[in-house]
């Protein structure tokens, strides 16, 4: 492993980015004659991609009001403004060309909107307090409960012995999403959008934001707005002290902060903001203290009216002790208290992760469809070598996990072929189409498509949209339905849970479902952690692939994966440390690198390198990043929203959602790209929030795509944002070279050896147990 740029590495040791070469600082991957002395760490801005365990404020880089909606930029799991919009997974139009051909923002928004009727449903079954009533019964005892449980006393008796009765004491029918036809979200009436903007103005607002207010309030904005100002918060970047100076405008000396409105308003928002980093739901004591520093002064009566105004779910989940077994409520013997957590979550996410217990337990608990004897599964496992123990495991089983990394899939390739050949209805879906395309080539023979951009699809193969929204797949039956009998999900950490909830009602009685993917990725930029908490849960067969990625890269890799960060022999220049000072030399240098050095000196042409980066922000964030390597590679004044035809760009159809492509052109009709060989107009109004620049992504939006060359930039003010998941995603998206442009010192092999992943707070795990007669 090398410490200085490709073609300057011929006289240097083989080093590692955490020992230090020959007379070199250890950690900083480099002498200090060769490179210097790693500039000094600084604190991370809010740019950084870490997301924060504790609802974090959400905000544009100036701090004020007008929030961008950027989806590509920060609907990616990063910490940053982003709008209720963007979280509706608004994206752009096909052209009329192509208008039979469903997108990928279609798809996800058809997706959004089933789940919302399915919740719906679910809220009218379950029932709950009417809008303007205060709370009471057992959600009036879970929050009387939990300041005792805080202050040491025992809590109401009415908690523990008059337990919920169980969700489904009966088998009841599956209400599956139904296909339907997606299309592009109606834009809000222009005398809805006057009358927000009206309201801005006068509250001393900034009239950009109508638009956006009008889409997130409906047609009544306007009047909404001035009746409770507060309700800016539903805007994607508003924070509560915008909003405070928008309510004082509007209201005189009728505001204050012990406001109900505002008290609900900001209740609403610090949920928000958890969804945004990870969390399905919040403890209450988080929550509480979260709403004490935001200076709402009776942070109890500010939860009952949020509750009581069903803009949020109290739940009550019984912990059990370490190492004990998991027992349902009606399992504690006479007089035996559990303890127990209160937690507060919007209802979008915990009905969908209600559902998601549902649908995986009808999964576990149901019989496999046979086709094939048991003698041809046997005899198609004999045959397949490292793919024989999950062969044998999905014969027998409905809900399999399978863990391992880019070398790994080939079991799954090699399962649906067996599949297929025994006469199962068998699927794979990727989440993107450059997944799609990747896995095609592995079930092809062919290995790879020959560029990150390309994407194929074979027989058998989808995205995960498209296979919601019927746009891809094998369509529904006459219950809504997949009409398949195996699913395979491939890069499983990426799901969330309100996706992971609609593909798993979405699968008919029998099915089977493998969920696929490498565990020491990053998390799902969506709520919750569906894949880590069923490996957590080990309420199904998990199959681990003992087989390693090639080379020293691979070698480099596992090693982080368990928090080692080794030295590793590297030859053929396949991981090369470039030392840094500051952040303005770690641009230069990968400017250098990508423009020349690798193209020279490792033969990766500068079109498949792809450099990453841990935030959007700061002096060597993906903006910055950007801008100096599209000055020197693909000079030109902007013409189209500062797009110019040859950029590379990153497309979001959808928040959480990236998809490499290239500027083609700009007309009337909107910019013009080719991502994933698959052409895509984005309309004018949506190209600021769904198309960025894409020589620099973060890990975030790299997850999923690998390409030939990475350079992985490692600014000193960047040491606090990483972690061992983001360093092992970041440097696994190489295939053939790595380079390290190098300036944390000790801070890279600290956190590999010591910082895992930030904790979600989710409720799936606790959801699981009641709900399974039989474990796999």
């Amino acid at each position: 492993m090398s410490t200085e740029p490709p073609e300057t590495t011929e006289d240097t040791e083989p080093g590692t980015p955490g020992a230090a070469p020959e007379g070199g600082t250890p950690g900083a991957g480099g002498t200090e004659g060769a490179g210097g002395k790693a500039a000094a760490s600084r604190p991370t801005g809010r740019d950084s991609e870490s997301p924060a365990a504790e609802p974090s404020e959400s905000g544009d880089d100036n701090g004020d009001t007008t929030a961008r909606s950027s989806a590509a930029e920060d609907g990616d799991g990063d910490s940053g403004a982003q709008s209720s919009e963007g979280q509706e997974g608004e994206g752009g139009s096909p052209t009329e060309s192509s208008a039979a051909q469903l997108s990928e923002a279609e798809a996800e928004l058809a997706a959004q909107r089933v789940e919302r009727e399915r919740i719906e449903r679910r809220k009218a079954e379950k029932g709950r307090v009417e809008s303007g009533t205060k709370l009471s019964g057992t959600a009036a005892d879970l929050l009387a409960a939990v300041r005792a449980v805080e202050s040491g006393a025992k809590p109401p008796a009415t908690v523990f012995s008059e337990p919920e009765p169980p969700r489904r004491p009966a088998p009841e029918p599956v209400h599956r999403p139904q296909p339907v036809t997606p299309g592009a979200p109606a834009a809000p009436a222009p005398e809805t959008v006057e009358s927000v903007r009206r309201a801005l103005a006068d509250g001393g607002a900034p009239e950009a934001l109508a638009p956006q207010a009008a889409a997130v309030l409906g047609e009544s904005a306007g009047d909404q707005l001035r009746a409770d100002p507060w309700q800016l918060l539903r805007v994607g970047g508003v924070r509560p002290e915008q909003a405070d100076g928008f309510a004082r405008a509007l209201l005189g000396a009728e505001c204050g902060p012990d406001d109900e409105r505002r008290g609900r308003a900001v209740t609403v928002w610090l949920l928000e903001q958890a969804a945004l980093a990870g969390h399905t739901a919040l403890e209450m004591p988080t929550l509480t203290a979260a709403l004490a520093q935001r200076g709402v002064p009776d942070v109890d009566t500010a939860v009952q009216n949020t509750l009581a105004e069903g803009e949020a779910l109290v739940f009550q989940d019984a912990l059990d002790e370490p190492g004990a077994p998991a027992r349902r409520d009606d399992e504690a013997e006479e007089g035996e208290e559990r303890p127990v957590r209160v937690l507060v979550g919007l209802e979008r996410y915990a009905l969908a992760e209600e559902s998601l217990a549902d649908g995986l337990a009808r999964l576990i608990n149901s019989v496999p469809k046979q086709d094939g004897s048991a003698e041809e599964w046997e005899q198609a496992a004999a045959a397949a070598g490292s793919a024989a123990d999950l062969i044998r495991t999905v014969a027998a089983h409905g809900l399999v996990l399978h863990t391992g990394g880019e070398a790994s899939l080939a079991a799954p390739a090699a399962l649906l072929h067996t599949a297929q050949a025994l006469g199962l209805r068998s699927w794979a879906a990727a989440h993107g189409p450059v997944g799609r395309g990747r896995f095609s080539a592995l079930l092809s023979g062919s290995g790879r498509p020959d560029s990150p951009t390309q994407a194929g699809s074979a027989p058998g193969v989808a995205t995960v949209a498209g296979l919601l929204s019927g746009a891809e797949g094998p369509g529904r039956d006459a219950d809504g339905a997949f009409d398949l009998d195996l699913l395979v999900v491939l890069d499983a950490p990426q799901l969330d849970v309100e996706t992971a909830a609609l593909l798993t009602e979405s699968l008919p009685d029998g099915a089977r479902l493998v969920l696929a993917g490498d565990p020491a990725v990053l998390w799902s930029a969506g709520p919750g952690r569906v894949f880590a908490d069923l490996l957590a849960a080990r309420i199904c067969p998990q199959i681990a692939s003992r087989r390693p990625d090639p080379g020293p890269l691979g070698e480099l890799v596992s090693g982080i994966g368990i928090g080692e960060l080794n030295q590793v022999e590297a030859p053929g220049k396949e991981v090369v440390i470039v030392p840094v000072r500051d952040a303005g030399e770690a641009v230069h240098r990968t400017v250098q690198l990508v423009a020349d050095s690798v193209p020279r000196a490792i033969g990766v042409p500068t079109e498949e390198t792809q450099v990453i980066t841990p935030g959007h922000g700061g002096a060597a964030g993906t903006r910055a990043l950007n801008a100096a390597l599209k000055a020197r590679l693909n000079p030109g004044p902007g013409r189209f929203g500062g797009f110019d035809p040859g950029d590379r760009i990153a497309y979001s159809p959808a928040p959480g959602r990236t998809v490499p492509g290239q500027v083609v052109k700009a007309d009337a009709e909107g910019l013009h790209l080719t991502c994933a060989g698959e052409p895509v107009v984005v309309p004018k109004e949506r190209v600021e929030q769904s198309v960025r620049h894409g020589w620099a992504l973060t890990a975030h939006q790299a997850a999923g795509i690998r390409w030939p060359a990475v350079v992985v930039v490692l600014p000193g003010d960047a040491a606090q944002a990483l972690s061992r998941p983001w360093i092992y995603t970041a440097f696994s998206r190489a295939d053939r070279h790595l380079s390290v442009v190098h300036g944390v010192e000790q801070a890279l092999p600290r956190a590999v050896a010591e910082i895992p992943a930030k904790p979600r707070t989710t409720r799936l795990p606790a959801l699981l147990a009641p709900q399974l007669t039989t474990a796999g």
